[in-house]
C-alpha cells in the first residue's frame, strides 16, 4: 500500500464528513466494512448507515483539525481534534483518534473510532436533568485525578 495514497483517501473521507456528504462517505467504504464505535460493532453499508445516521442526529458544522497521524501498511492512525455544534447549537471540541484499515481497492474495511463518551454526553445532554447528571458523573470519574 502506497502511504501518500492512504492519506489522500482518508482526506477525502474527512471532506465528506465535513460536508455531511452521506453517499460520498459511503463510496469510502467497502461493502463488509466493519465499524466500531462506543463498543459497539456495526457491518456492511448498512452498519455504516446507522452510524452515519448517529452522528448526524447530534452533530453539525463538524471539521477536524489533525494531530498526529501515522500510517503502517494498510492502516491509518489519527489522532485528531473535532470541532463541531450540537444540534442545539452548543460549540463542541473533542478529541479523538481512529484506526482505519484499507483494502487493496484503497476503501476503508474496518474504521474503530476512539473518544470520550462523557464528553459526548456532556456536549449532547439536551435537557437540565441529563446535564447534572453527566457533571457528576464527570467530577465522579476525576475525583482521584484532580
Amino acid at each position: 500500500m502506497i502511504p501518500d495514497r492512504i492519506r489522500k483517501v482518508a482526506k477525502v473521507l474527512d471532506d465528506a464528513v465535513e460536508k455531511q456528504n452521506i453517499e460520498e462517505i459511503l463510496s469510502c467504504f467497502s461493502d463488509e466494512c466493519d465499524i466500531e464505535l462506543l463498543g459497539v460493532r456495526l457491518s456492511g453499508k448498512a452498519g455504516l448507515r446507522k452510524a452515519i445516521g448517529w452522528m448526524f442526529r447530534y452533530l453539525k458544522d463538524i471539521s477536524f483539525i489533525p494531530v498526529t497521524i501515522m500510517i503502517e501498511g494498510d492502516a491509518f492512525f489519527e489522532e485528531f481534534i473535532v470541532r463541531a455544534k450540537s444540534k442545539g447549537g452548543k460549540e463542541i471540541e473533542m478529541k479523538q483518534a481512529e484506526v482505519l484499515i484499507y483494502d487493496s481497492d484503497y476503501k476503508v474495511r474496518s474504521l474503530r473510532l476512539y473518544f470520550d463518551r462523557l464528553e459526548l454526553a456532556d456536549a449532547i445532554s439536551s435537557n437540565f436533568l441529563e446535564r447534572i447528571a453527566v457533571k457528576r458523573l464527570i467530577k465522579v470519574s476525576l475525583k482521584e485525578l484532580l
